[in-house]
């Protein structure tokens, strides 16, 4: 496979061979970060983001929250390359504590240049952790934006689970009567990327905290939900281009992908209507995006609705993956050696998960 890439005033397109022809084509970067704790330096009297202030455990001085900054502007400038130039035209994020710290973010000399956008509501987790969208103005004009909660109660085995377990990153507790699990919304998005109407869904579905197999009704629900939100593009528009992407606590093989959302592993499998997971097939390969007790996984997924893989490039159109981790974004000694650099006391570093990303491409019309 040949590549060539250049850089227009407007766009940037790249030349590839399919059956021995060469045509132009435009692309898109569309990523998703779990920024790890991305916090400020104030307390906020309403959630528990105690241990993130220059008192906490954390020590998160000034200081530490520029690097951090910095590290992720780094990060997220040079997702998707060298396929793509450019930094995404989408970026889903998620452990945002809030609009505040995106507002810094996009200041960042790495990012500043590309003029995002940012949609942003707060949700009702209980660190106050949220997810959000960064967009690039020149390319994507949103026409609406909604946040749509996402309603789970505790379960006795859970609650029973959570006395014997320490307390996680994204421990969600009830705490009303009822025993709701207030975790994330989901944050959907609507508007046009140039000419071409798309959806986007920004996720953060319930941890593992108390139990894999005890909380997996939590995700399950979160699948279900997404998959309700798909059905209601898809009655508007049966050909809705509806892109899903998060962290979704689960691996592509799970319950709440494969039976909930009903995504497929392979474009030959997915009916009309259904959904495509592209990183199906990296996790069978061993490939991961977050590591937990020496055992890879990939829960950052994009999920495409099948509208996105039809076997046309006319229209922007699902084109293929990645996880991007660089050497720099993995740790190179100690204990936890080949995961992720993520943040310690004696270090800022990046996230616990690394990036994962897809290329939309369109063929142009010379």
């Amino acid at each position: 496979m040949r590549i060539i890439i250049f850089r227009t005033c407007l766009f940037f397109c790249f030349s590839i061979s399919f059956f021995g022809q060469s045509k132009k084509y435009v692309i898109h970067t569309v990523a998703f970060y779990n920024f790890e704790n991305l916090f400020d330096i104030n307390d906020d009297p309403f959630t528990n983001d105690d241990e993130w202030t220059p008192t906490g455990s954390q020590r998160w001085t000034k200081e530490k929250y520029h690097q951090k900054l910095l590290n992720l502007s780094k990060v997220l400038s040079e997702t998707g390359t060298p396929e793509n130039p450019n930094a995404p035209t989408f970026i889903g994020g998620s452990e945002i504590e809030n609009r505040g710290v995106l507002e810094d973010l996009i200041k960042e000399p790495k990012l500043l240049r590309f003029d995002y956008g940012i949609i942003h509501f707060d949700s009702p987790d209980k660190r106050g952790i949220d997810v959000a969208l960064l967009y690039q103005k020149k390319f994507f004009k949103p026409t609406s934006f909604s946040n749509i909660p996402l309603y789970v109660y505790k379960n006795k085995e859970v609650a029973a689970a959570d006395k014997k377990e320490e307390p996680t990153d994204e421990e969600v507790e009830p705490v009303t009567q009822n025993n709701r699990v207030f975790t994330r919304d989901q944050l959907l998005i609507t508007g046009f990327l140039e000419s071409e109407e798309i959806h986007i869904i920004v996720n953060h579905w319930p941890s593992r905290s108390g139990g894999e197999k005890a909380t997996s009704e939590y995700r399950e629900a979160a699948g279900k939900l997404n998959r309700k939100i798909i059905d209601s593009l898809q009655q508007i528009n049966p050909n809705a281009k509806v892109i899903t992407m998060g962290d979704l606590n689960d691996g592509p093989y799970n319950k709440s992908l494969k039976i909930a959302l009903g995504a497929k592993s392979k474009k030959s499998e997915v009916a009309e209507f259904g959904t495509f997971n592209p990183f199906e097939e990296m996790a069978k390969r061993g490939m991961g995006s977050t590591a937990f007790r020496d055992s890879w996984d990939i829960f950052d997924q994009i999920i495409i609705t099948e509208s996105l893989i039809k076997p046309d490039f006319a229209t922007f159109k699902f084109w293929k993956a990645g996880i991007f981790n660089k050497p720099y974004l993995i740790q190179n000694s100690g204990q936890y050696k080949g995961y992720p650099l993520r943040h310690s006391t004696t270090e800022v570093g990046f996230s616990d998960h690394f990036p994962v990303y897809i290329y939309l491409i369109k063929e142009m019309n010379l």
